[in-house]
């Protein structure tokens, strides 16, 4: 969806939760002292992109939206157990 046109912002929130959830993992993995609020913005933005994506009819956008939940679920379970 990077070069689509789109009526919502399905195109740059998958962007952004690719880069987001890199910097989250990657953080994560090397126990960072910042991975609570990495993984609250990694939850906040997935949210974002669920919201997004899932307005589409597009399977690929509605499979986006739900990993994106599931990850919203994950990051949101990471950062209280930080």
């Amino acid at each position: 969806m990077l070069d689509e046109q789109s009526d919502n912002d399905c195109p740059r929130c998958c962007r952004e939760c690719i880069d987001l959830c890199l910097l989250c993992a990657q953080a994560v993995a090397r126990n960072s002292r910042f991975s609570e609020e990495i993984c609250r913005l990694c939850a906040d933005a997935c949210e974002w992109c669920a919201e997004q994506c899932g307005a589409h009819d597009h399977d690929h956008c509605q499979k986006c939206a739900e990993a994106c939940r599931a990850c919203v679920k994950s990051c949101r379970s990471m950062a209280q157990a930080s």
